[in-house]
């Protein structure tokens, strides 16, 4: 925090020199992880240490931590990326209406839809929260238990008991 507030307070280039040291390469790291190549990786992290530098009064030590606060801002720079390259160009765009599913795809999507409902539903509680928190609210294992103070083999041993009774229910 202390590297951040000297960044904030006094532009101080050698506070800011060793959090890139420290976070660049985890942030690289984490990326790859969550799917990028090496170079869009690359790119982010830069663009990530750019915004601490920017933005280092935004940072509230009462909210996250450093480390909380730079993978968040990761994160969202990743699905930025991401939205960016799903984003069809013009010339791609098809014309006209689009065809109507067909009506057994419609069914089967709503019958397998009602079906994962029901098998949430029926999960233990601590489990369903982690299974929402990992899946709906794309969080991090990691992120998820500095949010809920459990510790990391727990959050992963419950996301993986929770994942093994839906896989048995939808089948």
């Amino acid at each position: 925090m202390s590297h951040v507030k000297r960044i904030r307070d006094a532009q101080d280039q050698a506070a800011f020199a060793e959090l890139f040291q420290h976070f660049a390469p985890r942030i690289k790291a984490f990326l790859i992880k969550s799917g990028s190549d090496a170079t869009t990786a690359e790119e982010c992290a830069q663009e990530v240490m750019a915004t601490l530098w920017h933005k280092a009064h935004l940072f509230d030590p009462a909210r996250a931590t450093v480390a909380t606060w730079v993978f968040t801002i990761a994160r969202n720079k990743r699905i930025d990326v991401l939205r960016k390259q799903r984003r069809p160009e013009p010339e791609d765009l098809g014309w006209g209406p689009e065809a109507e599913p067909d009506q057994d795809d419609v069914l089967a999507l709503q019958q397998e839809t009602a079906q994962l409902r029901d098998a949430m539903a029926a999960l233990p509680e601590a489990q369903r929260e982690l299974i929402e928190k990992a899946y709906f609210g794309d969080l991090s294992h990691r992120e998820i238990a500095s949010q809920t103070g459990l510790p990391l083999g727990t959050i992963k041993s419950r996301i993986r008991l929770a994942l093994d009774r839906l896989r048995h229910a939808m089948n």
